[in-house]
């Protein structure tokens, strides 16, 4: 299957190089599906490529996680240096989402991610800046910022390019290719920590192969930006455009022809709407209640404390559950590994169960998973036990808040704000991210979490406390968006 897959990219890839170079400058801005593709295999090729953004994202997440390790002994970080070091891409990626809304308006959801696939790049080199080179805190710092950056600009547009080119049926399944890309890029980044880590010394590892890591970024982003040259734009973007004869070329690529002119006349109806009765008023208390819930839904996603675990597992791995230096990427590895199974897992029932019972099933696993590492925490009895409970809450969190929350994200808002609003609610989540992360070393190594009674537990109680409120927004503001076209979304909040 992946073979065949491979195969596909390839003629596609080749057969519009082929098409670009030869055809006017006038129809380069028009992608053709090859005739032996089919409308569902062409739209898998385009998901597949916009969600390798969200690889990228998982990507840069998990290469700290590895890479963090050795350089903090490198530079001798303290803990209050090692969360700044941490958390600084989380920086860009605020100001990268704050800055994808007008980026998304002007130049369109794919040139958008063709930028941040450039920054990418640039921030895989610059991170592994060989010895020559005079490597320090700083500018390691820079360049974490600067791939931050287009971690915000993709973590935007790729789930929100997805939501608007896939039907309503199979929406959900879609945007959750994005959280699945996620989560085969911390798989992979494990794997490929795990390789060079394994393969060095603990010695080489602080001097350099940590560096090797972060180079190693440089594979996904040049593959990243090379096919974002060969999807389509977004046909609701071109609608806003004027663009309707190039947004019905695109959707009937998608659709069945009389279904293409059916989702044209949709949107087109549903702009049509905006412009008179909302006109754009993002002060209007409508539009705050929408972007409020969306908000609360985002930020509360990072208080589960998944980046916590995510950032620092090595930490975990190494003080909190006892294991030794050798053991500390396999277990990584193994969590990555359960992350990818239960966003498959999410994947298929998405569209199927909805999204709002997912969330229920996700919140109980995550608090019973923290219980069992905080209560054996508290009980100085750490071991197998600790090491479920952490597998439990990663397991549970890729079945429900993972997934569901960009799922929720990328079809809730109406046509007319979505870039706006995707770029708040993002703009709040990476915000939220690097509260948590620059606070979590700090807190685990406080006296108060040290002593008695918390024993290095209290990070996790915490993280309950906002599960349990994460059950109360679901069933008190989340709407069940299952099945519905993104104008049926829409009507439901000037209903309600």
């Amino acid at each position: 299957m992946c073979i065949i897959c491979f195969i596909n990219c390839s003629i596609y890839i080749i057969s519009q190089f082929l098409y670009l170079i030869t055809f006017s400058k006038k129809n380069t801005e028009q992608i053709i599906k090859p005739i032996y593709m089919s409308k569902k295999s062409f739209l898998l090729l385009i998901t597949a490529v916009s969600a390798l953004g969200g690889l990228l994202f998982g990507y840069d997440t998990g290469v700290i996680n590895g890479a963090q390790f050795y350089l903090s002994k490198y530079f001798l970080l303290t803990d209050g240096m090692k969360g700044w070091v941490v958390s600084s891409a989380l920086i860009g990626c605020l100001f990268g989402a704050i800055a994808a809304g007008p980026l998304s308006i002007k130049l369109g959801r794919k040139h958008s991610l063709i930028i941040s696939a450039i920054l990418f790049s640039i921030s895989a080199f610059g991170s592994g800046l060989p010895e020559l080179f005079p490597q320090t805190v700083s500018t390691l710092v820079f360049f974490r910022i600067l791939g931050g950056l287009g971690i915000g600009i993709a973590s935007m547009n790729a789930p929100m390019y997805i939501a608007e080119i896939a039907p309503s049926d199979i929406r959900g399944k879609m945007v959750t290719y994005y959280q699945l890309a996620i989560v085969i890029g911390f798989f992979i980044v494990f794997l490929a920590t795990y390789f060079i880590g394994n393969n060095l010394s603990e010695a080489d590892n602080i001097q350099f192969g940590w560096r090797r890591m972060f180079w190693s970024e440089l594979i996904p982003s040049a593959l990243f930006l090379i096919l974002l040259f060969f999807v389509p734009k977004s046909p609701r973007w071109l609608i806003l455009k004027g663009k309707e004869k190039e947004a019905l070329e695109v959707l009937s690529k998608i659709h069945e022809e009389s279904q293409a002119s059916k989702e044209l006349q949709e949107i087109k109806s549903s702009l049509s709407k905006d412009n008179t009765e909302v006109k754009t008023n993002y002060l209007s208390k409508a539009i705050i209640g929408i972007i409020a819930i969306g908000t609360a839904l985002s930020v509360l996603q990072q208080f589960t404390g998944i980046n916590a675990v995510l950032y620092y597992g090595a930490d975990i791995f190494e003080k909190a559950l006892g294991f030794g230096k050798e053991d500390i990427l396999v277990q990584q590895i193994l969590l990555a590994f359960v992350n990818l199974i239960f966003t498959f897992v999410a994947m298929f029932t998405v569209d199927k169960f909805g999204r709002k019972p997912l969330l229920y099933i996700g919140s109980v696993g995550m608090i019973i998973g923290f219980l069992l590492l905080g209560i054996s925490l508290q009980q100085q009895s750490v071991g197998i036990i600790s090491l479920l409970g952490v597998l439990i809450f990663i397991g549970s969190f890729a079945l429900s808040m993972g997934p569901v929350v960009w799922v929720l994200l990328s079809e809730m808002f109406p046509n007319k704000i979505r870039s706006v609003a995707m770029s708040v609610v993002v703009a709040a989540q990476w915000a939220a991210n690097a509260l948590v992360s620059q606070s979590f070393p700090v807190v685990m190594g406080s006296d108060l979490n040290n002593a008695s009674p918390w024993n290095g537990s209290l990070p996790y109680f915490i993280f309950i406390a906002f599960i349990l409120i994460i059950v109360y927004v679901t069933y008190k503001y989340i709407p069940e968006t299952k099945g519905k076209s993104l104008e049926e979304i829409e009507d439901f909040w000037k209903k309600s």
